[in-house]
């Protein structure tokens, strides 16, 4: 029977994963590995998902990937791929029905981009919840952040799309979407208080059927960033 239960230390390898699928290694409330869940959504991708526990991570995981980290991709003929935008990109090729990057080597040169900038953000996710909680003045990490935000927000201003870049949703804003899916719980939506194109373009995500099927709702995050604070990760919560 399959589990959504993830595999710790001491845990059996599963078995060859079927010649009709792929498997996804993940954990249940991680950002990195929502964006392969949400790549492999909406292309109709069928798989498998092993969740894995980061604290105690099991010795046959870390053979298949020594970096220890989700998300990973394994093939039926055994191949491993990880990091989530090279498992991203693989899935855009390998799959190359309803594709989310452009065709155009400057296209995909223009999101590679992007992400590269939009990585400098991510820590911010991180390190202004955590300096909250040892009750640290972040008031000019936040200042930081909105500049970060604001940048994103003259993006689509002059684009004058929807998403960021044009009117359906592409690898780009996929890559993003995690992070912004997670600002409320983590107490950093006021930083988005004078980007209105962007709160449009959270707000039209909302609306992908993608991001429908991967999200959780701000109470169960709530519930997991608590366990993550008091240094116990749940990652079987509500199972």
């Amino acid at each position: 029977m399959p589990t959504e239960k993830c595999f710790a230390k001491g845990s059996s390898a599963p078995g060859p994963v079927p010649k009709d699928r792929l498997r996804l290694y993940s954990m249940r409330f991680c950002p990195f590995a929502q964006r392969t869940r949400l790549v492999l959504n909406s292309k109709g991708i069928k798989y498998d998902t092993i969740n894995i526990h980061l604290k105690e991570k099991p010795d046959w995981f870390l053979e298949k990937n020594p970096l220890g980290l989700v998300p990973a991709l394994e093939t039926p003929a055994g191949e491993i791929i990880y990091e989530s935008p090279i498992t991203c990109e693989y899935l855009d090729e390998a799959y190359p029905e309803k594709k989310l990057l452009p065709s155009s080597p400057f296209g995909k040169a223009q999101q590679r981009m992007m992400l590269e900038h939009f990585s400098k953000t991510i820590p911010y996710f991180y390190k202004i919840p955590a300096a909250r909680r040892n009750g640290e003045d972040v008031s000019g990490q936040e200042a930081e952040l909105k500049e970060k935000f604001a940048k994103l927000n003259e993006h689509l201003e002059k684009k004058k799309t929807k998403f960021f870049e044009g009117d359906t949703v592409t690898m780009i804003d996929y890559m993003m979407w995690p992070f912004f899916e997670r600002i409320e719980v983590l107490e950093l939506k006021h930083c988005l208080d004078h980007t209105p194109e962007l709160k449009k373009w959270a707000e039209l995500m909302l609306e992908d059927p993608a991001v429908k099927n991967t999200m959780f709702s701000g109470e169960t995050y709530k519930a997991f960033y608590q366990s993550v604070a008091e240094g116990k990760p749940d990652y079987d919560l509500e199972l």
